[in-house]
């Protein structure tokens, strides 16, 4: 038996990275999947590689439409939803000085935007103690130059969990936050190839205190718990999974 049987969950932005390895794990541990991305060919490949458990859909959180348009077939097909991880965003390194409109709108159109109308427009569909995910970042805490908007958009992120588990709480619906830290993923290490470069002299060259960076597989360990009974009595908080990065 998995941990997920019978459970149905959203996973957005799962077409690589650390949204691909959660839907993965969510499916290995028995639930219905629906994953989302942006990319036709990617979100494909995303759904072979996540088993006959995974439902693919095509869609842009930024897009009212396009969300629309997702929670009308998860409702033909399914009726309901226990889990939601409000996983899609992007990062665009961008120091004060040359901060574009594009480059705003885009960042907090997806990650901001993005995540508030993910979870309204499931709410409907939320069953009683349903768990919502929302994906905070530890740029949030960790004030890295060039990452302004990004980690803005982070730190709201984390701010909704705590509103919207308040507001849930009478359903019995919990909200939290993951923050994850350094990870391993497409998106991310293209993020970090944009950064300057540190001074090997004054920053350690681990990007841990563990020594390394995480992997998804990490992070999709973590939402599992935020999914399933276990976390039973957990809302409104933020569990990090950023290897002592943000707290040592």
């Amino acid at each position: 038996m998995g941990q997920l049987d019978n459970k149905t969950a959203l996973v957005t932005g799962a077409s690589t990275g650390i949204g691909l390895a959660v839907a993965r794990r969510f499916a290995a541990e028995g639930a219905t999947v629906y994953l989302t991305g942006r990319r036709k060919a990617e979100l494909e490949a995303a759904v072979e590689q996540a088993g006959g458990r995974a439902i693919g859909i095509q869609s842009d959180v930024s897009k009212l439409d396009d969300l629309d348009r997702l929670f009308a077939e998860i409702t033909e097909r399914s009726g309901h939803l226990d889990i939601v991880v409000a996983n899609a965003g992007v990062g665009d390194f961008g120091p004060l000085g040359s901060i574009t409109e594009e480059e705003y709108d885009r960042t907090t159109s997806i990650n901001l935007k993005g995540t508030v109308f993910t979870v309204q427009k499931a709410l409907p569909l939320l069953s009683a103690s349903a768990s919502v995910i929302l994906l905070s970042s530890s740029a949030a805490l960790r004030g890295v130059p060039g990452l302004g908007v990004y980690a803005a958009t982070k730190a709201a992120i984390r701010s909704l969990a705590r509103t919207w588990a308040a507001e849930l709480a009478g359903r019995g619906i919990r909200v939290n936050a993951l923050t994850p830290g350094p990870v391993t993923t497409p998106g991310a290490d293209e993020l970090r190839a944009a950064l300057p470069q540190v001074d090997q002299a004054t920053e350690p060259a681990a990007p841990t205190p563990l020594g390394r960076a995480g992997r998804p597989d990490e992070v999709a360990a973590t939402a599992l718990y935020l999914a399933g009974d276990q976390s039973s009595f957990t809302t409104g908080a933020e569990l990090f999974v950023d290897g002592g990065a943000t707290q040592l």
